[in-house]
């Protein structure tokens, strides 16, 4: 496989700042340290408070990263973001350089929670971990001076697919009522891991088909593919999507979670649930994350315009 032809000529210099890297065990404790390689932003006063909430029952504490605009009163609308990393690494203050312009562009409450990550802390414990902080979030609307009516969930990669998750599990449990689901290139199909005819051009940077088997092996603590894997692991698995919130999906053309991601989106359409689309040509995985080339840029424009809607 050689996708490098189809790839935008403006992401090509991504690909040698950002090497694909072949995921084990042995070096999860390095990439943890490492974290990722944020951009600069400036400060714009949105103010930021760590603070430690409830975990599951029987589960350690989680820690929330609330960000609040500088001289806006409420009631304010918020994003509960879950950050991205295979299942694997990540955490919240990974993202702080997104989330300080979000707050300041959206006039929002922006919630961030780091959850247990795989494979020391396998599935159900990070979709419990962010099931946990949003019901602290809607307990404490009223103290954070947050609209209970707008409050979404918002991912990318494997925190998309743990927002999709979070989507299902707030429909399907009844206590919180989410406006939306913003999802950006979800991981979302474990099977897709399995697949007997994959993508021939789709996941050959950043996130391969050999990482993601190792993510989702993690995740599940078996290979991914077998019966009976919940859909509060892999949301594609879910039998109906009736019922969802609003839904905003993006995703590279070069992906390896294209196919699983058009898919979601296919079938959210017909169950009936209001779905925008993007599928972005010559793009691969966190495509949007690095540099300002106009695919980058367009990207994030319509992920920001998208959240403009959902959040008014």
């Amino acid at each position: 496989m050689n996708s490098l032809p189809l790839v935008d000529p403006a992401l090509r210099p991504l690909l040698e700042a950002v090497p694909t890297q072949r995921l084990s065990a042995e070096m999860l404790p390095t990439l943890r340290e490492q974290g990722f390689p944020a951009p600069p932003f400036v400060d714009r006063g949105v103010i930021l408070e760590r603070r430690s909430v409830p975990g599951p029952k029987g589960a350690p504490d989680i820690l929330l990263h609330i960000y609040r605009p500088p001289d806006v009163t409420g009631p304010l609308p918020c994003i509960y973001h879950i950050h991205g990393g295979g299942h694997v690494t990540g955490s919240a203050a990974d993202l702080e350089w997104l989330h300080h312009p979000l707050v300041a562009d959206l006039n929002c409450l922006l919630v961030s929670v780091d959850y247990r990550l795989s494979p020391e802390a396998p599935f159900p414990a990070a979709i419990e971990d962010c099931y946990a902080g949003l019901g602290w979030l809607f307990g404490q609307a009223e103290a954070l001076d947050v609209d209970r009516d707008r409050i979404g969930v918002m991912g990318e990669s494997a925190g998309g697919g743990l927002a999709a998750a979070l989507a299902l599990m707030a429909r399907d449990r009844c206590e919180y009522r989410l406006a939306f689901q913003h999802l950006i290139y979800p991981m979302l199909d474990d099977r897709t891991c399995t697949a007997a005819d994959p993508h021939p051009y789709a996941g050959e940077f950043i996130w391969t088909a050999h990482n993601n088997h190792f993510g989702w092996s993690a995740l599940l603590g078996h290979a991914p593919g077998a019966a009976g894997v919940s859909p509060y692991a892999a949301p594609a698995r879910a039998d109906s999507l009736a019922g969802l919130p609003p839904s905003f999906i993006a995703t590279g053309a070069l992906d390896l979670f294209l196919e699983e991601d058009m898919d979601y989106a296919r079938r959210l359409l017909r169950a009936g649930v209001l779905t925008e689309l993007h599928v972005y040509p010559g793009a691969f995985h966190a495509f949007d994350m690095v540099g300002d080339t106009p695919v980058s840029l367009q990207a994030r424009r319509d992920s920001r315009a998208a959240l403009e809607r959902a959040l008014a």
